[in-house]
């Protein structure tokens, strides 16, 4: 079952469909004229300003909505994965799927606003599903039901549940020394209390967490690469020559070529940061707000911020210590060395990080599976959904993780694949309606 896992996804995280996600971010920033460049700074004033427009959540609430599931051990253990892998040059082209995948997440935003369907209760359903149904037309309703299945698989037996509470429990058993059930059953309680309350409860807990969980976490990379700082050039000189000569054998590293390090940086980076697999969308939909491409703009913010600035210090608390090039340790044993090789208690900070960057992904990937489910099968069995999820959230501590990690691996490609249709059938829609705001904004 492993190998026919394995087999299966390397066809679906091949080559064609990374250069499809890069290369739908690129020719939606040559069409958009680099807006991620000169637009951010539009997009982080946009994120505090107050809208009266239709919508559930403010611009902040569903910025932190969406975050909360982009946030997630992807950018810690993957990271240090894909380092691990592609060695020090992964990272430049982790930054190349981020830039590009601002101007994606750009376009996803304006599409969720654009086609999303508000009920006469003022909720909001959105995301992909919705806008190949009302944008691209109903004959190609096969697409999103394909979209929407491969979301509430993720959600159930993926990314949701199993891979996120196996890495909180597992982190938590290691270092403390609480068994793994039970921090499944305490996990799964916390996520029913919050789950059953619906959106706003989600909100509410990601706009108290994330801002929380990220500030802790740039704190402690921040520092391990300040007591370094005589490294950083060395280290981004490393960077960029190993991206595009590869990495010789050094310490325990086994050497990786200039395919190796793109392909690990970019699969990682698009894994972390989300942009063209679809799911980001259905949380920003739910912003109030009149404007599509505005919401677009921030949700162009969340790329930048988990693809550049949390993998970032991931990746650069790695190089600079030189714990990348340690023999056979990878993903969170890897970075609980990096962080004891700097900060007393690192276990204990590394612990508290990816128990709430696994817990906030749990929430935020709740919601997207219950949107998802939704458009399937009617709002009138989500309450079925809802307990499913909470269900899988127990189990997730007793699960094999290698096999999740494949299965969600598997599915979030399988996600990628209408949306990016989507994004390049309906690229002229973008076009239009970032014409017209900016025109806006002119007076």
């Amino acid at each position: 079952m492993m190998n026919i896992l394995t087999t299966l996804n390397e066809w679906v995280w091949g080559i064609p469909l990374l250069f499809l996600l890069v290369g739908t971010g690129l020719m939606l920033t040559i069409r958009l004229r680099f807006l991620q460049v000169f637009k951010l700074k539009k997009g982080v004033q946009l994120i505090f300003q107050t809208s009266e427009g239709d919508g559930e959540l403010s611009a902040f609430g569903s910025l932190c909505t969406a975050l909360s599931a982009t946030l997630g051990t992807g950018n810690i253990v993957g990271i240090a994965a894909a380092i691990a892998i592609g060695g020090p040059g992964a990272l430049f082209w982790l930054w190349v799927a981020a830039f590009f995948g601002m101007a994606t997440k750009y376009a996803e935003g304006v599409l969720a606003i654009k086609y999303r369907m508000i009920n006469e209760d003022n909720q909001v359903s959105g995301g992909p599903m919705y806008y190949i149904v009302n944008g691209m037309g109903a004959k190609f309703k096969p697409l999103a039901i394909m979209f929407a299945a491969s979301g509430t698989l993720v959600a159930l037996f993926g990314m949701g549940t199993f891979a996120q509470v196996n890495t909180i429990s597992s982190s938590v058993q290691n270092t403390v020394g609480i068994p793994a059930g039970i921090v499944g059953i305490i996990v799964a309680s916390l996520v029913a209390l919050i789950i059953f309350g619906g959106l706003s409860y989600i909100s509410k807990v990601a706009e108290i967490l994330i801002p929380f969980m990220a500030g802790i976490y740039i704190i402690i990379c921040s520092t391990i690469i300040g007591t370094n700082l005589d490294l950083l050039l060395p280290t981004l000189k490393l960077i960029f020559e190993s991206a595009f000569t590869g990495t010789a054998a050094v310490g325990g590293f086994s050497g990786a070529t200039m395919m190796m390090a793109m392909r690990t940086g970019v699969a990682r980076g698009v894994f972390s940061n989300e942009s063209g697999l679809g799911s980001s969308p259905i949380a920003v939909a739910t912003a109030k707000t009149d404007w599509a491409a505005s919401q677009g703009m921030v949700a162009m913010v969340e790329t930048f911020f988990s693809g550049f600035v949390i993998c970032t210090l991931t990746g650069l608390s790695l190089i600079i210590t030189g714990t990348w090039e340690l023999p056979g340790i990878a993903g969170s044993e890897l970075m609980e060395v990096t962080f004891n090789s700097v900060i007393p208690m690192g276990s204990i900070l590394l612990m508290i990080s990816l128990t709430l960057f696994a817990f906030t992904t749990i929430l935020g990937w709740n919601y997207y599976g219950e949107r998802c489910w939704e458009f399937l099968f009617g709002k009138k069995s989500i309450k079925i959904y809802r307990i499913l999820f909470v269900l899988m959230v127990a189990l997730g501590a007793f699960i094999e993780l290698e096999a999740v990690w494949l299965i969600a691996d598997i599915m979030n490609g399988l996600m990628a694949f209408p949306n990016l249709i989507a994004l390049l059938a309906l690229s002229h829609v973008v076009v239009s309606e970032t014409k017209a705001y900016l025109t806006y904004l002119k007076g």
